[in-house]
């Protein structure tokens, strides 16, 4: 029988970054820090606020600095330890201890619905969420616990959008359906479109990078042909599972930073940074003094 709480998130991790070369010739895009954390490790923060046991990356070639990051190193602790920096030790020992981490390789670039694919079994037969790293959301609740809330209520796929106006539209997959008479946040989903033109766009909700999937996504991605460049799209799965489940687009409450990209990248530090209690003020009476 399959369990109905979301107990695991697949992360997939397996791109180049060549937007970021280049610093990610060698270094995994999902490492590169916005402010001192890796990118990677705020999606990760997020799953276990959101309840997440068990954290699934999926990675490729040159990807094994992510996995080390989870890990227990034994030689800096040694050093943290013999130098009697206890709070730096506690910080490096709480990220190998924060959750449990596995890993799954994505030996060809064959799409975001193949990688999802790739953690098939891992998942298991049951609910799972997916998270894209470069998605980085500031939210209280967080985002993918506001999404579990609503899986919970309907029993249904949830699809993580935002509101797009205007012709920005054009670079999402893009929502169709109807609000909820009861929550104007939830989204019956009734079809999708990918990166539309804006005057076709069905809607004004744009999918971005979380999910929470039943598990007949797998079998329905397995049979998904792949498309003009030979890659295997998690929306067409998605498109399939509409077919035979509920699935529902929920307008999460909360700021997204594309990541992803120099300039949201750079948007993120600035947000984050002024965020921090420790020089927070300080760094905004640096900006100020900019202008």
């Amino acid at each position: 029988m399959m369990s109905k709480k979301v107990r695991k998130a697949v992360f997939p991790a397996a791109g180049l970054g060549t937007r970021f070369l280049p610093a990610t010739k060698v270094i995994p895009k999902e490492m590169l820090a916005l402010v001192d954390k890796p990118i990677l490790q705020y999606g990760v923060e997020e799953a276990i606020a959101s309840g997440i046991e068990h954290i699934i990356l999926v990675t490729g070639r040159g990807k094994g600095a992510m996995e080390d990051h989870f890990d227990l190193s034994y030689e800096l602790d040694a050093t943290l330890e013999k130098k009697g920096k206890r709070e730096l030790l506690a910080l490096s020992r709480g990220i190998s201890s924060m959750a449990r981490v596995s890993s799954v390789r994505q030996k060809e670039p064959l799409g975001l619905g193949h990688a999802v694919l790739c953690a098939k079994e891992l998942v298991g037969d049951e609910p799972f969420a997916v998270i894209l790293p470069d998605d980085v959301i500031d939210a209280d609740p967080p985002c993918l616990k506001q999404m579990i809330d609503v899986f919970n209520e309907k029993g249904g796929s949830v699809l993580a959008t935002q509101t797009v106006e205007g012709p920005a539209i054009s670079a999402y997959g893009v929502l169709a359906g109807s609000q909820d008479q009861k929550n104007p946040r939830i989204y019956n989903c009734t079809g999708m479109v990918e990166k539309p033109k804006f005057e076709e766009a069905p809607s004004t909700q744009a999918i971005i990078g979380r999910y929470i999937l039943t598990p007949r996504v797998f079998a329905l991605l397995e049979h998904t042909q792949p498309g003009a460049v030979g890659e295997i799209q998690l929306t067409d799965g998605i498109k399939a599972l509409l077919k035979e489940e509920k699935v529902f687009g929920y307008t999460f409450a909360g700021k997204r930073f594309d990541a992803g990209d120099k300039f949201g990248m750079l948007q993120a530090t600035v947000e984050f940074a002024l965020k921090r209690p420790e020089f927070g003020e300080k760094f905004r009476a640096y900006l100020k003094g900019l202008v």
